[in-house]
């Protein structure tokens, strides 16, 4: 994928805007403001270019340290036997094995925007022997192809931030899970050690996007993730936009010292 970038986007974290208003996310892709009709196919775009190398750079971005944050999101979650579980964004399936590892009578669905990158998951599952059990699904997180009141837990890991209408998709989140059912949501977010903040922004604003260009050969598309994750709520205001889109004890936890954290709320 390629896009025009602004000088000051290059510029690296001294040159980071602030982030958008609640509700004004769907305006930016990055740092750059578009046309909120616009940032669907462009994540598109994004996740079908690096759909094939997605989890290799995963593993090369955190050296690792991504599976130890998407085992404590499973573990949090507690899947359990019979239970229907919605993953959403959940692409390549790193997720959703785990959720069947943790649950085999669970029935776990996935549905991402990027058809590429559905694919890719699917395929993972054939090689990996975990194909049952698991549907996968090519859908938005803003409009679910899923009846109401119809899962009992809600994931997304990594993908909420890519949405055009968070709190849209909040409220989707809400509209598919039963009584009682469970939210949680494992994002990259504000790092809330400043030293840590310093070497952080200096990482992911000069070295990821050199090594999308070496690895995956795409610069243009490891730039806008790191830009994307910059305009992201911090962690107390994503729960507040939780608890009003309908959930209740919404709480985040961070990982790493914000690196990443989990959010989380109860549907009523």
């Amino acid at each position: 994928m390629s896009d025009a970038r602004t000088d000051h986007t290059a510029a690296g974290p001294s040159a980071t805007p602030p982030r958008p208003p609640a509700g004004e996310e769907g305006r930016y892709f990055g740092f750059r403001e578009i046309d909120p009709t616009e940032k669907a196919p462009l994540v598109q775009g994004v996740f079908g270019s690096v759909a094939g190398r997605y989890d290799l750079m995963n593993d090369l971005m955190s050296m690792g340290i991504h599976r130890l944050w998407k085992d404590a999101f499973v573990d949090l979650v507690r899947p359990r036997e019979g239970e229907a579980l919605l993953d959403v964004a959940g692409g390549t399936g790193d997720i959703a094995f785990r959720l069947k590892k943790k649950a085999q009578a669970a029935a776990v669905t996935v549905c991402d925007l990027t058809e590429a990158m559905v694919r890719v998951g699917r395929d993972r599952g054939i090689d990996q022997g975990a194909v049952g059990g698991i549907d996968w699904t090519v859908g938005n997180a803003e409009d679910l192809p899923f009846a109401s009141r119809s899962m009992d837990a809600y994931t997304i890991a990594f993908g909420l931030r890519n949405v055009t209408h968070i709190d849209k998709a909040l409220r989707e989140a809400r509209r598919v899970l039963k009584p009682g059912g469970r939210f949680f949501c494992l994002e990259f977010s504000h790092v809330v050690i400043p030293v840590l903040r310093d070497i952080y922004d200096s990482y992911s604003f000069h070295l990821l996007p050199r090594l999308g260009q070496m690895v995956a050969g795409d610069r243009d598309s490891y730039q806008y993730l790191v830009e994307s994750i910059r305009r992201f709520p911090e962690q107390q205001a994503l729960c507040r936009r939780i608890e009003a889109a309908g959930f209740t004890q919404a709480r985040a936890r961070n990982l790493s010292g914000g690196i990443a954290c989990i959010h989380s709320g109860w549907r009523v």
